[in-house]
């Protein structure tokens, strides 16, 4: 097998063989086991990205890769076509994990997003009554919920949309965390669904007010409208409950998830919903050749049970507080940070400059050379978001890196 030997080597691969559609920082990786990644050089480096929390169980979990292992030497992949073992099994652990009666596995986070749209739509003519196609799905600006061309329609970032139109009609944007435009939104007979998240993580962890997921939720009851929750970067223990609407008593008609389902073995997704939403969609309506595979399936059911064994969502909540008192503590030093905001261990502090600057890119350039990992989100912004296994000490060793690297 061939190998890479350096960093540079790497890159200049990438760079000529695969699309540009990424600005990674120049870090080349190859080992990662619980908070610590290691790069070719051999490197240690504390991971404070966690894959964009999909590994919220830390890197290669030894239960989770042997639920991978064990599941790959027996059976990987049927198709939908025929029954196999896992599935059935999955379907009712995550069922009765987060309370709802059925659940549809699909791969990736866009995936279930996609699946989650179509099955408000069906919702809304079978159900409700709307006209055909003349369904609304009511979205917030600054949302991030993936890439194809549904889901860009909904969005109001440039970058994401710019030169990828024509885009697909059916979606009103509204501000977020603003209960009068959802009140008033939903007041269009023809909307069948409200698509937020509980803390828009991508957009650089905007926190919404108290009472606004419990207020979005009422608005839905009373206008018949489904209630569409990503928890693709929020769910599974990541902000100090296992799930972001849980802070809130929130039960959304249709939970997505993705990400952490898998502990970052490999790309699970699905979308719960009760039986009046989930089985408005018939065979062959939808589905996906890898999606609910037996692989996936172990996997998923292992993940889950780690973070509830090792009670993931109360150390995300402690060491939430913690870290954000750290930072605090941190903003009060200096003016490079001016905000810091953030729930459980999803947490981003806001540097002193326009979006437009590379001071968060350089900020994130010292944090590497300090022996920790982060990226800069929509210019300004770092997220800071560790595998939910680091310990109390480590926190502490992470924000003087953090510190020192803000103060020179």
């Amino acid at each position: 097998m061939v190998e890479v030997h350096s960093a540079q080597e790497a890159i200049a691969l990438e760079e000529k063989y695969g699309a540009h559609n990424y600005h990674p920082l120049p870090v080349v990786l190859n080992r990662g086991e619980g908070v610590f990644l290691w790069d070719v050089e051999g490197k240690r480096y504390y991971d404070f990205l966690s894959a964009y929390s999909a590994v919220n169980q830390g890197h290669c979990h030894p239960r989770i890769i042997r639920a991978l292992t064990e599941q790959a030497k027996e059976l990987t992949l049927t198709s939908r076509a025929f029954y196999n073992d896992k599935l059935g099994l999955a379907e009712r652990y995550v069922c009765e994990t987060f309370g709802y009666q059925k659940a549809l596995f699909m791969n990736s986070g866009a995936e279930a997003n996609e699946t989650a749209i179509k099955l408000a739509r069906k919702w809304g003519y079978t159900k409700k009554g709307i006209p055909e196609n003349k369904a609304i799905i009511v979205a917030a600006k600054k949302n991030f919920h993936g890439r194809t061309t549904t889901i860009i329609s909904a969005s109001t970032d440039p970058t994401a949309r710019s030169g990828f139109g024509p885009f697909m009609p059916g979606f009103e944007i509204i501000d977020y965390d603003d209960v009068a435009a959802i009140n008033k939104a939903l007041a269009n007979p023809n909307v069948c669904g409200l698509w937020i998240e509980p803390i828009q993580g991508e957009a650089g962890v905007y926190v919404p007010q108290e009472g606004y997921l419990k207020a979005a939720e009422a608005a839905c009851r009373k206008n018949n409208v489904l209630l569409m929750m990503d928890e693709i970067q929020t769910g599974i223990a990541r902000t100090g409950k296992m799930l972001a609407s849980d802070h809130e008593g929130v039960r959304p008609d249709m939970l997505i998830l993705g990400k952490a389902l898998s502990g970052g073995v490999l790309p699970v997704s699905c979308v719960l919903a009760d039986d009046a939403v989930m089985l408005v969609i018939k065979p062959g309506e939808h589905g996906s050749t890898f999606g609910g595979n037996p692989l996936a399936a172990a996997v998923c059911m292992e993940a889950l049970q780690v973070v509830k064994d090792e009670g993931l969502a109360n150390r995300a909540d402690k060491l939430g507080v913690l870290f954000r008192s750290r930072m605090n503590a941190l903003k009060a030093k200096t003016n490079k940070v001016t905000l810091v905001r953030g729930k459980g261990l999803l947490n981003a502090i806001v540097i002193n400059d326009s979006p437009e600057s590379d001071t968060a890119w350089n900020l994130c350039m010292t944090f590497a050379q300090n022996g920790l990992l982060a990226k800069p989100t929509h210019g300004n912004i770092i997220r800071l978001a560790p595998p939910l296994v680091i310990t109390e000490e480590q926190i502490h060793e992470c924000c003087d890196i953090i510190e020192k690297s803000v103060l020179g």
